[in-house]
């Protein structure tokens, strides 16, 4: 998920995994995201479909799968939310990391854009 609120241009099948702590499968935690600059706020496409609207990268379209994950819609969009609060802090956390404010602009059109909301 967090994928779809960074604008990670390397989305495909081997960047997303389960494992198992005991006996129950999940998926791991976000790992190799890369935040690509991107030229649009409105509208941003996947490598792989993600719902009812095919690639589209927005909240709408993946909550539409929200049955297939074996959650409420209710569950499900807490889920979002969440993870837009986490993806929100990104550019501080970038910052407090050393990286530079130039290259911190750089990449922050690539966090939460206008169009996914719901």
């Amino acid at each position: 998920m967090p994928s779809r609120l960074i604008s990670n241009l390397d989305d495909h099948p081997r960047n997303h995994a389960f494992v198992a702590r005991e006996q129950n499968w999940s998926l791991s935690p976000a790992y190799d995201l890369t935040p690509s600059p991107v030229v649009s706020q409105d509208h941003r496409d996947l490598a792989m479909e993600c719902g009812d609207q095919g690639r589209f990268a927005n909240a709408k379209n993946m909550l539409s799968q929200h049955a297939s994950f074996l959650l409420e819609r209710d569950d499900a969009e807490k889920i979002v939310s969440d993870m837009r609060e986490q993806v929100g802090q990104r550019y501080d956390i970038v910052r407090s990391s050393g990286v530079s404010e130039n290259d911190a602009e750089t990449i922050r059109g690539a966090f939460l854009y206008p169009g996914f909301s719901l």
